[in-house]
Order: C-alpha cells, then sequence, then structure tokens
C-alpha cells in the first residue's frame, strides 16, 4: 500500500498482526494501534491492506457538493433528523453591523467586543439544536413519559430564558 494513499484514522489490515487504526504518519512508516499493541510499519513493504469500505468514484457528472448534499439529506432523513420549519434569516435592521460589547467589573482587563451578527447566529443556532433535541426527545423510545416530560420541562425553561433576545429578531413570528 502506497503511504499517500494512507490517512489517520484509517482502518487498515496487516497480514500478521492483524485489523489496525492509523494513528500516525511518518515519511516511510505509519504507526499502527492493534488490538493488542502499537507497532510502526513500512506500509509499502508489509502487505498492508486497506479494511472496511471504500469507494471509488469515477466519472463523476455532477459536483461533488451535489453528491455531498444528497448523501447527507438521505443519512439525516434515515435518522429521521428533520430541517427547522423557520429558518431565520434577518437580524433587525437597527442592529445591523452592531457590536456587542463586554465590560469586566475589573476595570484593569480589557472589554470584549463581538459583532452582533456572530452574537445573532450563535442564538438562532441554540434554538435550532433546542428544537432538534425536542424532536429526539419526542421520537425516543427508552424514555418514559415522565422523563420526556422532565426534560420538556428544562427545554421550555431555555426557551424561556432566551426570550430576552427577542429584540433582535427582523420579524416577530422568528420569536422565542
Amino acid at each position: 500500500m502506497k503511504i499517500t494513499s494512507i490517512h489517520i484514522g484509517m482502518k487498515v489490515r496487516h497480514p500478521h498482526h492483524g485489523e489496525g487504526i492509523i494513528k500516525g504518519i511518518a515519511e516511510h512508516t505509519v504507526d499502527i494501534q492493534f488490538e493488542d499493541s502499537k507497532r510502526i510499519v513500512d506500509p509499502e513493504a508489509s502487505d498492508l491492506i486497506a479494511s472496511g469500505t471504500n469507494a471509488v468514484v469515477t466519472n463523476l457528472e455532477i459536483p461533488i457538493h451535489v453528491l455531498i448534499d444528497q448523501v447527507v439529506g438521505s443519512v439525516l432523513r434515515e435518522m429521521g433528523v428533520e430541517k427547522t420549519d423557520v429558518i431565520v434569516q434577518k437580524l433587525a435592521q437597527r442592529w445591523q453591523g452592531g457590536k456587542m460589547l463586554l465590560h469586566p467589573a475589573d476595570v484593569t482587563l480589557q472589554a470584549k467586543e463581538i459583532p452582533l451578527q456572530t452574537f445573532f447566529h450563535k442564538i438562532v443556532m441554540m434554538r435550532n439544536n433546542l428544537r432538534t433535541l425536542e424532536q429526539k426527545i419526542n421520537s425516543s423510545e427508552t424514555l418514559t413519559a415522565a422523563e420526556k416530560f422532565d426534560c420538556h420541562q428544562y427545554i421550555t425553561r431555555c426557551y424561556g430564558s432566551m426570550t430576552t433576545f427577542n429584540l433582535l429578531f427582523k420579524d416577530k413570528e422568528d420569536y422565542f
């Protein structure tokens, strides 16, 4: 096996030591963690072969990003992960280009300035992640009804805490 076709984390099979995982790569050798030990091996001289599933894509007639989008979308649908219904597009106009400035109580320490667009994006991500968490809780087959109720109570409290940030949203239908 050519060293140029090897990457860290790759599963390989050695004729004497069995299956292992590549942990490091040097110029002509690789560090492989086998079940019983870690060994340094010359992949070209040791009949090392790739283990696990490999794919070769030739004559691809669609852009690679389209293929990746299709595969990831299929996996997410199979897992039952749905897109959130509402995608918040805009920060309210009055906040565009704004900054949030945090001043520590200790005046000898430097203040921290954060673009509001960055902060807004993180708030929206938190909301979307809470919605995904709700979906996972609802679809869980291992949680009891009481456990689901308890989890939903915590999520509701998180939403309540986040209502402070409603003033950042352009449209009221995007509020928490």
